[in-house]
């Protein structure tokens, strides 16, 4: 391996670690406080992103599974072919985008809108289409990517996906979600092992 490889890999870390805290420093608590309020409310969740967003999304949705909040992830190409009929009144929208400005996202807003649907917008620009459309924004802060050209979804990716994994422990908090319900529907693999020691063979 080249030396400046070695290096440009241990920087990642540093770089990924400094979005991590560039998005702690700008998450607001009020506006934290009503997109927690919403998630742990809604009867349905649905999540939407392109690219290294939307698999943040995935990654997402499943997290609120996890805490029996129905979700799925919606991909912004099945959105305008009828997926968004998942949705209902009172639901909630996630759409994700660093630049706020991802053309795929703005019908299924649309869409939202006029089926009252709640949209919370995650993006670093607080002033692009997405934000000023959605019902709801949350700030994410990346400063670069990761590699060398500052054009791959690395930083971006792993921020977003810190401000996502926010959102899920603090709804379980107040949704008073108990491990013996993760239990039940988590019996597989090691950690099923760990939270049903009593099942075991």
């Amino acid at each position: 391996m080249k030396e400046i490889s070695w290096e440009q890999a241990m920087a990642s870390f540093d770089i990924e670690a400094k979005a991590l805290q560039l998005t702690k420093e700008v998450t607001d608590k009020q506006a934290f406080a009503a997109a927690v309020d919403r998630l742990s409310s809604a009867e349905r969740i649905a999540a939407s992103g392109c690219g290294h967003s939307g698999i943040a999304c995935r990654h997402f949705a499943h997290s609120m599974c996890c805490i029996e909040r129905p979700a799925r992830f919606i991909s912004p190409a099945e959105a305008v072919h009828g997926a968004t009929g998942f949705l209902k009144k009172g639901d909630v929208m996630v759409v994700a985008s660093r630049g706020g400005k991802t053309a795929e996202l703005m019908p299924i807003i649309d869409i939202c809108r006029k089926k009252e649907v709640f949209v919370i917008a995650v993006t670093e620009d607080l002033q692009s289409p997405m934000a000023e459309q959605a019902d709801l924004v949350l700030a994410m802060k990346v400063g670069r990517e990761s590699d060398r050209y500052n054009s791959q979804g690395t930083s971006s990716f792993a921020a977003l996906s810190a401000l996502f994994d926010a959102l899920q422990v603090a709804v379980l908090e107040e949704t008073d979600y108990q491990n013996e319900q993760f239990a039940l529907i988590h019996p597989g693999g090691a950690v099923g092992e760990r939270l049903n020691p009593s099942e075991k063979k």
